[in-house]
This record gives structure tokens, C-alpha cells and sequence, in this order.
């Protein structure tokens, strides 16, 4: 190692030496190395700055003179940088439609669970309507149109659209199913089925001749003529609040269907329920027999509403 550098390294000082060709006699500079390293920086930053002016003097040349090269050179640039937008813009396009791809197959699937459920409370059976199965489309290919393929702008207004009609068709649904549910509880809680499995009308709601006194009566309910053991059935679901013994009425049960309206069945053989079950439409009860005050097997069914005896034809005939 020379003594000049040794010199330096060891001090830290590096000893500028600034010649004059003219007077032929020199000058020495001492520098730090903080004081090297700051010059150095300094110079950095003057040829960035000179770089940077010697862009912007080429631009004002080129928008001046139009010059060819220049041009093609800014056009090249300006073309990748317009290609990267287009691409960034397409990619949130896409991002876009697949989220709305998304949600409408989350709005369709629970447009087939309602449609499903509505099939069965109209009483369709499951495979008459397939609702995972897409409907089946064809015809012949349009010769005298030629196909055109959509824009993205124009497939995300279709989807749009479709979004839209199928936010209608699940609220229509929901209000048919409303109305249909209502119609089947009023169905359910409304005696309106048969209380017998098996036997014939034998004396009608009404003004009667009663068939011990021979006076004329009033008969508050329907007999049904079945042989003895014939199954008695609850015309609607509800509540049993009577199953006892009555001097009249003989082996006797009362079901309570709310909005107050109860039925009774009367002149059983056996009951099959007690006070506090819950039954349902068409749950067998009793037994057809010819207990209490009965000239022989029959079933003497009463509906009443607030204590007071209706027509029970007028029920019955929504049977089914």
C-alpha cells in the first residue's frame, strides 16, 4: 500500500490535489470521509436532476417538431400502460359477474326449497316436480342472423335483469305459499273430514221426530249408521277435552280445534284418547257403537261454535 493511502486509511482523510496547467503550481484539499461521501451524494442527485431535464427538454422537442422516433417511443409506452388498465378494469369486470354468479345461485337454491315446499303443501308429489333439473331447450340455429358475442358491459345487465326476476318470482312464491299454508291450516284445524271411515247418513241436522217419544225434537248434530267397531276419526286436529261417560250421549269425546269450535262424538263402544292428547285429522278415536241413549249402532256427531250446535253439513261438505 502507498504511503498517500495508508495515510489515509489510517487518518480518514483523503487529500485532494488540484493542479493549474497555467501557473504550473498545485493546491492540496483535505476531506473527511463524511465530507467524501456527501460530495458523492451531491453528484448523484445532479445527474438525476440532469437526466430528469433531459426527459422533459425530448418531450417539448417531440410535441414541437413531431419527431418520428420519439413518437414511437412515447406511443409503445402510452400502449402498455393502456393495456395494463384495460386488463386491470376486465379483471374487476369478471370479479364482478362471478360475485353476482354467486348470489344468484344462492337466490335460485332457495327458490327451489320454496318451490319444493310448495309443492307439497298443493299436495304434488316430489318427483312431479323436479326442481334440480334444468328444463330442457333446443331449436334450429338462426341461418339468416349472424351470432353476436355479448360485451361484458351487456352480460352484467343481463345479469342484473335476471337478478331482478328472480327476486319477483321468489317474493310471488312466498305470497302463494302464505296463502296456501293459511288455506291448508284453516283445512287442518276446520272439521271438514269425514268422522266415519265407513257408513251412510242416517238422520240429518235439524227438526226431527225423536225416535223414543215420537215428539217433534231438535237434532243438534248428524247420525252416521255403522256396524259396531267401525273406526270414529277427528274431523280436524286439536285438542281432546272431553272423553267420559255421558247418560245421553254414552261413551262420548269432545276435541277442541281453537277459534272455538269443538266436536263431539257421541255412543261409542270404546274410546282411544284421553282428556289432554293432542290428535289430527283423521286419527282414529273411538269406536262406533250404541252406548248411552241410542236404539242401536250409529255415531252422533255434533259441531258447536261457542257452545252453540252448527250444521255440520256445512263443514263436511269441504271434505277432500
Amino acid at each position: 500500500m502507498s504511503p498517500p493511502v495508508a495515510d489515509a486509511v489510517e487518518t480518514g482523510r483523503v487529500n485532494v490535489i488540484i493542479v493549474s496547467g497555467n501557473l504550473g503550481s498545485g493546491r492540496t484539499i483535505a476531506l473527511t470521509g463524511w465530507q467524501l461521501a456527501g460530495g458523492l451524494v451531491a453528484l448523484v442527485m445532479v445527474l438525476t436532476l440532469a437526466v430528469g431535464a433531459a426527459q422533459v427538454a425530448l418531450l417539448r422537442y417531440s410535441a414541437a417538431h413531431n419527431s418520428p422516433l420519439v413518437q414511437t417511443v412515447l406511443g409503445a409506452t402510452a400502449s402498455v400502460g393502456e393495456g395494463d388498465g384495460q386488463a386491470s378494469v376486465l379483471r374487476e369486470s369478471l370479479d364482478l359477474m362471478a360475485a353476482k354468479v354467486g348470489e344468484m345461485q344462492a337466490r335460485l337454491l332457495r327458490l327451489d326449497a320454496l318451490g319444493e315446499r310448495l309443492a307439497r303443501a298443493a299436495g304434488f308429489k316430489p318427483q312431479e316436480f323436479n326442481f334440480e333439473q334444468a328444463p330442457g331447450r333446443g331449436g334450429p340455429a338462426a341461418s339468416s342472423l349472424v351470432p353476436r358475442e355479448l360485451s361484458v358491459g351487456e352480460l352484467g345487465q343481463r345479469l342484473d335483469q335476471l337478478a331482478r326476476q328472480v327476486d319477483d318470482r321468489t317474493e310471488r312464491l312466498g305470497i302463494i305459499e302464505s296463502i296456501v299454508t293459511l288455506d291448508f291450516a284453516r283445512r287442518t284445524f276446520v272439521p271438514s273430514g269425514q268422522p266415519v271411515s265407513e257408513g251412510n247418513l242416517s238422520s240429518n241436522f235439524g227438526w226431527r221426530l225423536d225416535p223414543f217419544t215420537g215428539r217433534n225434537a231438535f237434532h243438534e248434530g248428524v247420525d252416521y249408521f255403522a256396524d259396531p267397531g267401525t273406526p270414529i276419526l277427528a274431523a280436524a286436529s286439536g285438542v281432546v277435552v272431553v272423553a267420559e261417560f255421558h247418560p245421553h250421549y254414552g261413551r262420548m269425546i269432545e276435541v277442541d280445534h281453537g277459534n272455538d269450535l269443538v266436536t263431539r262424538y257421541a255412543h261409542a263402544q270404546a274410546l282411544h284418547v284421553k282428556v289432554g292428547d293432542i290428535v289430527r285429522r283423521g286419527q282414529r278415536i273411538a269406536e262406533v257403537g250404541s252406548s248411552g241413549r241410542s236404539t242401536g249402532p250409529h255415531l252422533h256427531f255434533e259441531v258447536r261454535h261457542r257452545g252453540i250446535a252448527q250444521n255440520p253439513a256445512r263443514f263436511l261438505a269441504r271434505a277432500g
